[in-house]
Parts: structure tokens; C-alpha cells; sequence
């Protein structure tokens, strides 16, 4: 294998000089839509220039659609909205095949793609749907491409889904597959403003033309900034912290505490230390920073354990929610000093 050039080096530079003043920018842009939610906009920007998928749970009318649809605007990619109901069918979201004529007379049939063929897909209330239409998007997540009638349509990169669901309104809604929560790389949680964000938004949406958002990036932008994030550099001790972090959610393990033992009935796998590293390095960078540190990993943890961790009954009826066990399991596991 070829040694990298020195003007590759001089482009990694300049990508990585790109994404650490991004932030600021993005936050500009986004400051003319958004009030506040700063927490929750760095979180989803580190999924997407960590190349992930990302679940948004939050009550209705906290601005989930409008937040996606506007980070879209930014990058400049192709944006499209699918409204999850009970019946919707895999198709509506993959594609079907149509019968039709060509130009000598002959019928033939002839993939028309679905809405899965975007740039940013917003699965809206995706827990709204059956698991058979939640299945469909398996494939697209893991290996970005649709299979239909036995052929393989490869989606354009970059390809990120960003799911939202209701966790308040249980009835007519089906819970998300184990693995079809694993695919997401976090668990954003969208809360309610405080009072003077609130009062922003009513007097900046009830008066005035809208703003509008001017695209920073390109999609071509977006894949060399997976590149790059990639390329953060990360201590072995603090690859070994975040996978102790995730060992330690498993019980009936070897040195896994009495506490999961006690409300945990299945923890996070190994794409949760993947996820918990990967993640890092992108807040790293977001922070101007060319390497992780241990706060990039426990600030990160939360999103990425809180879907991967299940609790059991006893949890439910004690009123011990999966929060207070990641916080349990970050306070159980030794911080590195380096």
C-alpha cells in the first residue's frame, strides 16, 4: 500500500479545518429556525458527520420535523418525508414494480423507486407502523441499498435516516424491533423549552415572513468529513473505558454490579463501544479538538446506551428509569486520568 501524498495531507487539513468551524456556522444558520435545543443539534450534527442514523424521541410539536428538515437545507441534500401509519406497506417506502409498454410495444416491468431514495430520510412516528414495514428499512440502514424482486438498488451517499417517535401516545403503536434500534447510532430525547425559548418561538413564528436557510455544505462535504472523522486519533486506554462501559450493561456477566443484575434484562452489544468511539472522535472534532478525551465519551453515552438498554419488569414497577442506570454504570466504571 502507497504511502498518503503530502497533498493528501493538505487536503485532510483543510477538511478537518472545515468541520471544526462548522459549528459555529451551523449554529447561525440554524439560530434563524430553531430556538435553543443546542444539545440536541449537536448531537444529531455528530451522527451525520459520523455517517449514523439517528432516532429523535420527543412529545409533539417540539419542532423534530422542522429540525431535520433544516439541517438538510444546510448540507444541501435531498430531503424526503415519510409519515409512518399503521397501514403502510414496505413497498410505499422501498419501491414496487409496474408493468408498462416501451417504445417497440412490448410490456416489461420497471422498478419505480420509493421515498427511500433520498439523502436524509425523516421516518415520521416510525413506531406508528407494523415491524414488517419497519423491517423494510433494515437494509437500506445497514447496507444503504433496497433489494426488490431480487435486485439490488444501490442508494446515493451520503444516506441517513432520522427517525422520530412519540413516547407519550402508546396505543395504535408497535415498539421498534431490538435490532432495528441497534442500526440507530443514538437516542436523541427532545425535551420541552424553557419559558423564554418557548416565547422566542411563539413571537418568531406568529409574525413576520419565515426564514430562510442557505446551504453551507455539499453531500460530496459530507462524506469527506466520515473520512476524516475516522481518522481521530484515540487512546487505547479510552477505547478500552467505552467498552467497559458497554460490558458493564450486560448482566449475568462477570463483574457486572447487583444494580444491573437487578433492572437490566439486556444490554448494549458491541456496535454500542463502535458507536461510542466513533461518536467521540466526531465531537472531538466538533469541538475543535484533534483527539478524544474521556468527556467526549461520557457526554455521548446516554444517546448512544439509552435504546441499546433494556429494563426489566422490576424496573418498571420500582419507577427506575434506563437514565438512572447508565448513570449508575458510568458512575461504577473507573474514569482514565490520562
Amino acid at each position: 500500500m502507497s504511502e498518503p501524498t503530502e497533498s493528501a495531507f493538505e487536503q485532510e487539513r483543510e477538511i478537518v479545518e472545515k468541520l471544526r468551524s462548522s459549528r459555529q456556522q451551523i449554529r447561525n444558520e440554524l439560530s434563524k429556525i430553531i430556538v435553543g435545543q443546542d444539545e440536541v443539534i449537536e448531537q444529531v450534527l455528530i451522527t451525520l458527520f459520523a455517517g449514523g442514523h439517528c432516532l429523535i424521541t420527543g412529545a409533539p410539536g417540539l419542532a423534530k420535523t422542522l429540525l431535520v428538515n433544516s439541517i438538510s437545507k444546510i448540507f444541501h441534500l435531498e430531503f424526503r418525508r415519510i409519515q409512518f401509519t399503521p397501514d403502510l406497506m414496505p413497498a410505499d417506502i422501498t419501491g414496487t414494480e409496474i408493468l408498462e409498454e416501451n417504445a417497440e410495444g412490448q410490456r416489461q416491468l420497471k422498478f419505480v423507486k420509493g421515498p427511500i431514495f433520498a439523502n436524509v430520510i425523516l421516518a415520521d412516528e416510525i413506531n406508528r407502523t407494523p415491524p414488517k414495514t419497519q423491517a423494510a428499512l433494515l437494509e437500506a440502514m445497514q447496507e444503504h441499498q433496497v433489494t426488490a424482486a431480487g435486485a439490488a438498488y444501490a442508494l446515493e451517499e451520503p444516506f441517513f435516516v432520522l427517525a422520530t417517535q412519540n413516547p407519550i401516545e402508546m396505543e395504535g403503536t408497535y415498539p421498534l424491533p431490538e435490532a432495528q434500534l441497534d442500526r440507530f447510532m443514538l437516542n436523541v430525547v427532545i425535551n420541552y423549552l424553557p419559558i423564554e425559548d418557548e416565547v422566542a418561538v411563539v413571537e418568531r413564528t406568529t409574525t413576520g415572513t419565515p426564514a430562510t436557510i442557505e446551504p453551507l455544505f455539499t453531500g460530496e462535504d459530507v462524506l469527506a468529513f466520515h473520512q476524516v472523522v475516522r481518522t481521530v486519533p484515540v487512546a487505547k486506554e479510552l477505547i478500552e473505558y467505552a467498552v467497559k462501559i458497554t460490558a458493564a450493561s450486560r448482566p449475568g456477566q462477570c463483574g457486572t454490579s447487583d444494580f444491573v443484575n437487578k433492572y437490566v434484562s439486556w444490554g448494549a452489544g458491541t456496535r454500542a463501544s463502535q458507536y461510542l468511539i466513533l461518536a467521540a472522535k466526531a465531537r472531538a472534532l466538533l469541538n475543535g479538538r484533534s483527539h478524544v478525551n474521556v468527556e467526549d465519551i461520557r457526554s455521548i453515552a446516554h444517546p448512544v446506551l439509552r435504546h441499546r438498554v433494556l429494563l426489566n419488569y422490576k424496573a418498571e414497577a420500582e419507577g427506575t428509569s434506563v437514565e438512572e442506570v447508565i448513570t449508575q454504570i458510568m458512575d461504577s466504571i473507573a474514569t482514565p486520568t490520562g
